[in-house]
């Protein structure tokens, strides 16, 4: 499967950050030990902001399965609603993970004193995250376009396909913490 390029890349989103400081900044990041702790500081803030582009989008495809979900339960295709119910609570776990996920600001960053070096693994690690978060959207997508059109035939299909990418995300998220601590 082919990779497609989605917004911008790590690099670009912290060149970015770094052009849009104000004056006042770019006269601070001159002072010596500050220019490090700044650049750090727009790294946690670009991580974040990947993150948060994650958790939005995850939250609009489990919004979309609950109207997937509604419209199961109207047509009283029952048999699969517990199936559904679960992937809908799975969404939220993931979601909230992804939320929730320290930084750069957590106690044990301050601890580590984690290096650019590892701030920059984090972001990019974030952003590989984005294209499979696309992928999944996409997916929830055309299965509600389906149940809109009354294409009942791969319900099923869909759950198990859209319960498989989510596992692998949660996975490959949980994975983070051991890249930033360098365990993995």
């Amino acid at each position: 499967m082919m990779q497609r390029k989605t917004g911008l890349s790590e690099k670009e989103l912290f060149e970015k950050a770094r052009k849009e400081m104000t004056l006042s900044e770019r006269i601070l990041a001159q002072l010596p030990g500050f220019r490090g702790y700044k650049e750090k500081e727009m790294r946690r803030e670009t991580d974040k902001l990947i993150r948060n582009h994650l958790y939005q989008r995850l939250s609009q495809a489990r919004i979309d399965l609950k109207e997937v979900f509604q419209q199961l339960s109207d047509r009283r295709l029952y048999e699969v609603l517990t199936e559904m119910d679960r992937l809908i609570m799975r969404f939220d776990r993931v979601a909230e993970k992804v939320n929730h996920a320290s930084y750069g600001y957590a106690g044990f960053f301050n601890i580590l004193k984690i290096q650019e070096r590892k701030l920059d693994e984090m972001i990019a690690f974030d952003s590989g995250l984005i294209d499979h978060v696309k992928e999944i959207l996409e997916e929830t997508m055309v299965f509600k376009g389906e149940i809109m059109k009354n294409e009942l035939e791969r319900v099923r299909e869909h759950i198990q396909k859209l319960r498989s990418s989510l596992e692998s995300l949660e996975k490959k998220f949980d994975e983070r913490g051991e890249n930033i601590l360098g365990v993995k």
